[in-house]
């Protein structure tokens, strides 16, 4: 792709592959997906992953431009020009019915919680009645979906930004005239650094805004790193003032800090010393519907010898300050402590079997499968059978099925 000083990074055992986006002239969610291709994600990768999702007569085109004179990849969604406000549970379903590989999921579905928090926030309805209007269209959900596929496609662990420039005077919506930028890109950037530019473009829309917002880790000048790839994503036209791109900088970070190559962590943990069984258990599962990898509690002994316990949740940056609210929401507790971690998941992928005429899906991974306990629990609660014996059964029938294929099970 033009603009690109190498054909993309490639993945690393030895660090974190890092993505820092300039936002000189800030940020939309085109120009984010421009950018990552022009750096070198490759297009049909990208569309592969895209056509997963159940959302038909859209075209994702790449053309090469100028902007300023400035070499840049401009990404245009074609066709699918829908008006129609979507229910931000339809986006769920829409995400999670794709079957996208986990951290593409995970960040799409951060990506449009932080818009549909700012949209109930802004119009003081309930999470699970807010619409999206321009952020529900075929090309807004191809721009998100797609931004964090390319991501994927270039291996990228980490996403950082600079300050994050926004224009004057207002902007046309779906609800008319707005200030520039938008009251949902200003509740988007809450806690990012930004800047203003004399120009009336709308130079970071509320797309851009939540991806960075849910996404990054830090922000500030580019980090420490050895680059490997760059690439410039075009806005929709030229401005006068500055070229009118957003620079992504691709690269491999080795921090002494970091625990080997695993991927970077967060363990959030509350002590409690006021809350029932019943408390803990919600909280767990709260923490594990809001998006953490894992969740769970441990007994300990408090000041005063009084007996008590420890919330643990184990997340990643994206997800941090939302479950940091769910922690507090679902325990009452008075404070949240966070310690940097890393984990080095193990790759794997969902397959099923068939135990006394009904289905049990099977998690692959490792050289191994593990039937779900709950398809295991209704299977024997249906048969009679003995619960460790319908996982005997499950596991034997899937070892016999990845025989006869000669691959890892039935797929």
């Amino acid at each position: 792709m033009t603009g690109s000083t190498h054909n993309g990074p490639a993945r690393t055992t030895t660090g974190a592959t890092v993505a820092w986006f300039h936002c000189f002239s800030g940020i939309a969610g085109d120009m984010a997906l421009g950018s990552l291709l022009d750096a070198g994600a490759d297009i049909g990768e990208v569309r592969l992953l895209l056509k997963r999702l159940s959302l038909p007569g859209w075209d994702l085109h790449v053309e090469e431009t100028l902007r300023g004179g400035v070499a840049c990849t401009r990404a245009l969604v074609r066709g699918g020009g829908d008006a129609v406000a979507r229910p931000y549970a339809d986006i769920v379903g829409l995400i999670t019915d794709a079957g996208l590989p986990p951290r593409v999921a995970d960040r799409a579905h951060t990506v449009f919680r932080r818009l549909a928090e700012v949209e109930s926030a802004l119009h003081r309805q309930p999470l699970d009645q807010v619409h999206f209007h321009e952020v529900g269209g075929h090309d807004a959900i191809i721009d998100i979906v797609g931004t964090v596929s390319a991501l994927e496609v270039l291996g990228i662990d980490e996403i950082t930004a600079s300050s994050v420039a926004t224009g004057t005077g207002t902007v046309r919506s779906a609800h008319g005239r707005l200030p520039n930028p938008s009251p949902a890109a200003v509740r988007l950037l809450d806690g990012v650094p930004t800047y203003g530019r004399p120009t009336e473009v709308e130079l970071t829309t509320p797309t851009g805004a939540a991806l960075l917002r849910a996404l990054c880790t830090s922000f500030g000048p580019m980090p420490p790193m050895m680059v490997t790839g760059s690439g410039f994503g075009a806005g929709a036209s030229e401005i006068d003032e500055l070229p009118n791109c957003t620079q992504v900088v691709i690269g491999r970070r080795d921090d002494e800090e970091r625990i080997g190559a695993g991927q970077p962590a967060f363990v959030l943990e509350t002590n409690l010393d006021d809350v029932t069984g019943e408390q803990l258990a919600h909280a767990v599962s709260a923490a594990l519907e809001g998006g953490a990898f894992d969740a769970w509690v441990s007994a300990v002994t408090m000041k005063k010898g009084r007996p008590g316990h420890v919330l643990h949740v184990l997340t990643d940056a994206a997800h941090l300050d939302a479950l940091r609210h769910v922690i507090q929401r679902s325990t009452g507790t008075f404070g949240v402590r966070a310690t940097p971690s890393a984990r080095w998941p193990v790759a794997r992928v969902h397959d099923q079997v068939t135990v006394g005429g009904m289905v049990v899906r099977m998690k692959v991974g490792g050289g191994r499968a593990k039937p779900e306990f709950d398809d295991v629990a209704g299977v024997a609660e249906a048969t009679g059978i003995a619960v460790r014996e319908v996982a005997s059964r499950a596991e034997e029938a899937w070892r016999a099925a990845q025989t006869h294929t000669g691959g890892e099970g039935p797929m």
